[in-house]
Order: structure tokens, then sequence, then C-alpha cells
């Protein structure tokens, strides 16, 4: 319960966060993306104050053995730059920048203007398909040795 409790509560401010700042509002991101013509440079203030936020909770997270819920952190892969993640960038810069929506800021829009975001919406779950499908080997598993250095039991079992 507590896990479920955390998850809707960290949901709930993200959303929040992203209507405030109207970050779901497709016009002000293309008017954002579209230095050439009529550019909003608000956004970039909302960028700039949600840098310092997430370096000091990426920061506090390293720090810390567990997660509020007690469960542990995922270990993030070690590889550098793939081609992969090259093409999966450039897709979602360009869906970004035709449509001037990203996931959670149409997921949040959704019930507030449900008829021109549910194509995206309905897009973009058959293009988690598509990947999943086509996808040999997902991206986030991390080498064993990895998950070890963030889990402190597998540790100790290893070592003796």
């Amino acid at each position: 319960m507590k896990q479920l409790f955390i998850a809707f509560v960290s949901g709930f401010l993200f959303g929040a966060g992203l209507l405030i700042s109207r970050m779901s509002d497709p016009a002000k991101v293309l008017n954002f993306l579209n230095i050439a013509e009529q550019w909003d440079p608000s956004l970039a203030l909302v960028i700039a104050g949600a840098l310092p936020l997430a370096a000091a909770g990426y920061v506090i997270a390293r720090s810390m053995p567990r997660a509020l819920d007690g469960s542990y952190f995922p270990s993030l892969p070690r590889g550098g730059i793939s081609p992969r993640l090259v093409l999966g960038a450039l897709i979602f810069g360009v869906g970004w920048a035709l449509v001037g929506f990203c996931p959670g800021p149409a997921l949040v829009a959704l019930p507030v203007q449900p008829e021109p975001v549910a194509f995206f919406v309905l897009a973009m779950l058959l293009g988690l398909w598509a990947v999943r499908l086509f996808s040999a080997k997902p991206d986030h598993q991390a080498p064993p040795s990895d998950i070890a250095r963030r889990d402190p039991e597998t540790s100790a079992q290893k070592s003796r």
C-alpha cells in the first residue's frame, strides 16, 4: 500500500507541475520550439527550475540504500551512447516538435482535451508495443555486478 501511495503522490505532483507550467499545452510547447517565428522562452524557466531539483533528488537517492517504499533502485546499464539510443531520441524529438506532446504531458492532457490527444496516445501505445515486439534485447537490463552494487543483500551473499 505504501508503494501505491508514493506512486500516486509522485504522479499527482508530476501532473500538477505539467499543468501549472502549461507543458501539457501543445501550443505552448510548439511556440517554445519555434525559435524562428513566435518563440516563447517561458518554458526555459521551467527547465531551469527543474534541473537543480532533479539533480538534488538524484544526489539524495544515490545516498539512500533503498527507496522510500523499501525496494531497491534500479541500476542503469553502462555502455555509452548506442545507435538504438540515438534513434529513439530522434524519434522522440521529431514527434515532440511535430505535435508538441511527449508521453507525460499527453497523458495529463488526455482528460482535458480527449479528442485531439487520443490519436497521439494511441500512436504512442502502438509505438511502445512495436518496440517491444521488434526488440531482441531490452536496453534496460543492467549487468549483474551493477545490480549487486546497489543491493547490499546480494553483495553479502556473493562474498560468502
